[in-house]
């Protein structure tokens, strides 16, 4: 195949990948409203969700692209992954992928490349977060999707529930005073508060320092292979240790750490991410600079993380 004919090709499949994730998010949108996604009429209401949460994932996934060229480390463009909301997953897309082409040349390339995508994607999830606080409409938007909680003390609180992180809740507490702010379990409802959730949840996903996750990539750079390989060992028995524990519950028990889905990401971590790094060779530490920043973004982690993303 002519290389002209393989870029058309690949610009093709990315650009059909990223225009279908915007109609399964668009979708989603609708469908986080309660309204009916199939009637064309209502596509417009979820185009502030699918607009603000492919500018999250965009963010992320060139984040690491930049910073890939930057580093001449031969990359694909992003692939976003649509998934229709009505079928598994109801937020319309199972994020995005960048694939690296060529060995890492460095610490220093790995530490870059790690780093840039979750603080880029960071960045405009708390800028996205804020926004909808900051414009959050009063009782009368929750009344138009519930009419039944019109005239009851207090709004429910049951039903499918985001599960809070530090970060989220603090700054949820900050603003509290000065607007309404939705209970977690109709968070989903406010198209800028449930990309916000999903934004800080995506980045820690991705922080966790195990394998090839942005985190492991950032913990081997500052650590080397060694120290890395423990510390995700601990990180994986502590989300097998969430997962067992959701079951003790069920034999009358309230000592549950987390949910059972951690189960079915250690499982995924291990057969499929892997709990070790490839070996970098590489002996040049990294600088007073990129430590700092290191360690700062592995602060994210710990207070954008969810042990309990989703209760029912």
């Amino acid at each position: 195949m002519l290389p002209l004919q393989r870029n058309v090709k690949t610009y093709f499949l990315h650009s059909s990948l990223f225009i279908l994730t915007f109609g399964t998010t668009t979708l989603a949108g609708v469908q986080w409203l309660n309204k009916d996604p199939f009637e064309l009429g209502n596509f417009f209401y979820g185009l502030p969700y699918s607009l603000s949460l492919l500018a999250f994932l965009s963010a992320h996934e060139f984040g690491h692209y930049f910073a890939a060229r930057y580093h001449r480390v031969a990359t694909t463009l992003p692939f976003f992954i649509p998934v229709p909301p009505f079928l598994v997953n109801p937020f319309g897309t199972m994020g995005a992928v960048i694939r690296i082409r060529s060995p890492w040349p460095s610490k220093k390339a790995l530490f870059d490349i790690g780093i840039a995508g979750p603080i880029a994607g960071f960045v405009v999830t708390v800028a996205i977060l804020l926004y909808g606080l900051m414009t959050l409409p009063g009782k009368e938007f929750l009344y138009s999707i519930h009419p039944d909680y019109r005239g009851m003390a207090k709004i429910p609180t049951d039903g499918l529930t985001f599960g809070t992180s530090i970060f989220f809740w603090g700054i949820a507490k900050l603003c509290s005073q000065f607007e309404f702010i939705p209970p977690m379990s109709e968070i989903y409802h406010y198209p800028y508060l449930c990309v916000g959730w999903f934004g800080l949840f995506v980045t820690a996903l991705n922080l966790i320092p195990v394998g090839q996750l942005d985190g492991g990539h950032i913990l081997y750079a500052l650590l080397g292979g060694d120290r890395h390989g423990k510390i995700a060992r601990i990180f994986f028995f502590v989300l097998i240790l969430f997962g067992v524990t959701s079951f003790i519950p069920l034999l009358g028990m309230k000592i549950s750490l987390g949910t059972s889905g951690w189960l079915l990401w250690a499982i995924i971590l291990y057969f499929i991410v892997k709990l070790d790094h490839p070996p970098i060779v590489d002996d040049e530490k990294l600088g007073a600079k990129r430590r700092i920043l290191g360690w700062i973004t592995m602060g994210v982690f710990v207070f954008t993380f969810v042990p309990f993303p989703f209760i029912e």
